[in-house]
């Protein structure tokens, strides 16, 4: 099996937008090309942290990822969207846990490890648990999306800033001596860009499923 092609993150960001039922009903086309790369480049990342953190490694999640889109394909012309019943977000989560149980088994029995046991068998992880994860990762790729949203509405030193607050941790003292700039102007880049931020994320819940 191919590596999985790792999508330019602009890209990604970009194909977010349109994950909403009209994306669902395209999808039911299996020869609909760029809906599919539009699914993929908005969930690879997703799909394929999330098998990290349940224990596969990383050719194991890369086959997850492949392997996940390939259900996904199989179940849509009888899959009916309804909310009430269970999201689309839910579903995908079951989908691709299963296929993250499938990688582990497939594993040489000297080869299983104590965190791969776990998944090993689905009633061994409480829906809690599962959820929990899954919903970790779901917002780390919605918070990645508004980052690249953002990065092209802002100035480079502000979006900059707070990149060095959020990501590498960095206080606003140690910033402002690296950049040659006054604390008051960090602040300042912290609070706009981190209004953009949550706009973004706001608007980016309301339009994925």
């Amino acid at each position: 099996m191919h590596s999985v092609e790792r999508a330019p993150a602009m890209s990604r960001t970009d194909s977010l937008l349109p994950t909403r039922r009209s994306l669902i009903s395209r999808l039911r086309n299996c020869e609909d090309e760029e809906s599919w790369r539009t699914f993929f480049k908005t969930y690879w990342k997703l799909l394929y942290s999330f098998a990290v953190r349940r224990g596969c490694t990383d050719a194991e999640a890369e086959e997850v990822v492949q392997e996940t889109v390939i259900s996904v394909a199989r179940k849509m012309p009888e899959y009916r969207y309804d909310p009430a019943v269970c999201s689309f977000k839910g579903w995908l989560m079951h989908v691709t846990n299963w296929r993250v149980i499938d990688q582990i088994r497939k594993r040489a029995p000297g080869r299983t490890t104590s965190v791969a046991l776990d998944v090993d068998v689905p009633t061994k992880v409480g829906a809690s648990d599962l959820e929990s994860l899954w919903e970790e990762e779901w917002q780390k790729n919605l918070l990645d999306a508004a980052l690249e949203r953002v990065k092209r509405k802002v100035n480079p030193e502000s979006y900059q800033i707070f990149f060095l607050l959020l990501v590498k941790q960095q206080s606003p003292s140690q910033i402002a001596r690296m950049l040659k700039i006054s604390v008051g102007r960090v602040y300042l880049a912290k609070h706009r860009v981190g209004a953009l931020v949550r706009q973004e994320i706001k608007a980016l819940t309301r339009k994925l499923l």
